[in-house]
């Protein structure tokens, strides 16, 4: 999906719809199923952060009031998970750096805080994990847990050892809940004397390179997205509605095991393939469309994101074949490209500008000039436990970071939109293409889509 906030609203025209269609780590399976990295993996991210920082470092979970939907799917704070493995509500976890006790702590080198436990609540919400119950060190990777009343007086003994503190702070373009700027002020309150610094370019430069067990996460979700976008292709003809498409998706991506959608799903046909992040799917397939499907599932908080233009009938129009392969033609020569070292912005080692450029030196709109005012976004973004994950966006590929490669060209007086997004791992010389099997190219997709059509007239 192009570069730009991602709501996470699903319209009600695919609500409907949906009701009506009835790499090498070992994962752990906790008891809401969810799959998740060994505790290990976790305590040594943490270790990581807090020897980096020299500091204390105070991080809250999500309260599970972020919403008021009563359809509401509870999803951690990507930092607070990224760290803990915890994905239910109202938790806080503390670290203490390396020569803490010199300077007179005297407490756990890190705790995890969870509310204690609600009876009533549990009968609308299911059990949760409590700081007394039995076995609670074992299951959360933590030695010490504590209830979550107790913090305050935690951060009133390491006021007297420390100055600062590191957390998430509010930031000018921070959207929706307003966590960062709550609990910074929590902090603020809890304990004056704390000055409040910002963990979040330290955690984002951690998240950018994937762990083992990230990268099979991710891969699972990017699998069932692509076997969403190949179910798709085989749909997809004239007399459809967008909302049906994206349904069928959709229904791919929970039964393979995907707890949400990682964006609003996109499906947008005709002119509706012009618009970015179009999800209101109300329009018709029309013959001789293109239709634009930019689709990602979320499996255990890993969020792939992928896109494919599809013609309606199955076959491109002349006009519509060389706009997808100009579209195509950028991507494989940033693909041939992608390696450490290179950036995904516009600048040094730029991805970017070579998709851009190929797109600016190929075709011409129908007054004749390049078509590189129709590449509207940017070339590429990492994804993660967010879609638009975190990290310096300009900072140099590595080995380990997973991101996508989506050009595109929208050129709305035409009523043509494509857009071909891939997911990439960035490898020590170059990089995999962890959405290979899924057809790119218009002879491909043809193929599919004539293959479908036989067997629905059988």
């Amino acid at each position: 999906m192009p570069e730009s906030f991602k709501r996470r609203r699903t319209p009600a025209l695919l609500c409907a719809a949906v009701a009506l269609l009835a790499m090498t780590i070992p994962l752990v399976v906790p008891a809401a199923a969810r799959e998740r990295e060994p505790n290990s993996v976790y305590a040594e991210r943490r270790a990581r952060l807090v020897a980096q920082l020299n500091e204390p470092v105070l991080l809250f979970g999500f309260t599970g009031k972020e919403d008021a939907s009563p359809s509401y799917v509870f999803l951690q704070e990507p930092n607070f998970y990224y760290l803990t493995g915890h994905n239910e509500e109202g938790a806080a976890v503390l670290l203490i750096p390396p020569g803490a006790a010199e300077k007179g702590w005297k407490g756990p080198k890190e705790i995890l805080f969870l509310p204690p436990r609600d009876p009533e609540q549990e009968k609308w919400n299911g059990p949760r994990l409590g700081p007394a119950d039995p076995g609670i060190q074992e299951k959360t990777g933590f030695a010490a847990v504590e209830p979550f009343p107790t913090l305050k007086a935690r951060l009133a003994d390491l006021a007297q050892s420390d100055q600062e503190i590191w957390t998430l702070l509010p930031h000018p373009d921070d959207t929706g809940y307003p966590h960062a700027r709550e609990w910074s002020s929590w902090i603020t309150q809890a304990s004056p004397g704390l000055a409040l610094k910002d963990v979040t370019p330290a955690l984002g430069a951690m998240r950018q390179v994937k762990s083992p067990g990230e990268i099979a996460l991710l891969t699972k979700a990017i699998d069932l997205s692509m076997d969403a976008q190949l179910a798709a292709m085989r749909m997809v003809r004239p007399g459809l509605y967008e909302y049906q498409v994206a349904a069928r998706m959709v229904e791919i991506h929970s039964n393979g095991g995907c707890e949400t959608e990682a964006y609003a799903p996109i499906v947008g046909t005709g002119l509706h393939s012009t618009i970015l992040h179009f999800n209101e799917l109300d329009a018709l397939i029309q013959d001789g469309d293109v239709v634009l499907m930019d689709v990602g599932g979320q499996y255990s908080g890993y969020t792939a994101d992928v896109t494919r233009t599809i013609p309606a009938n199955g076959h491109f129009t002349a006009r519509q074949r060389e706009i997808y392969e100009i579209v195509l033609g950028a991507q494989n020569a940033a693909l041939a490209a992608m390696k450490p070292g290179m950036t995904l912005g516009r600048g040094f080692n730029s991805l970017f500008q070579i998709a851009y450029d190929y797109i600016n030196s190929h075709g011409k709109d129908r007054e004749g000039h390049s078509l590189g005012r129709y590449f509207i976004h940017g070339l590429s973004h990492h994804i993660g436990l967010e879609v638009h994950d975190a990290g310096n966006p300009n900072r140099p590929l590595e080995p380990g970071m997973v991101v996508t490669v989506e050009p595109g060209i929208y050129i709305p007086e035409e009523k043509i939109g494509v857009r071909i997004e891939d997911d990439v791992l960035i490898t020590p010389t170059g990089y995999q293409l962890l959405t290979a099997r899924l057809p790119r190219s218009v002879d491909e997709i043809e193929k599919i889509m004539s293959q479908a059509k036989a067997s629905r007239a059988q």
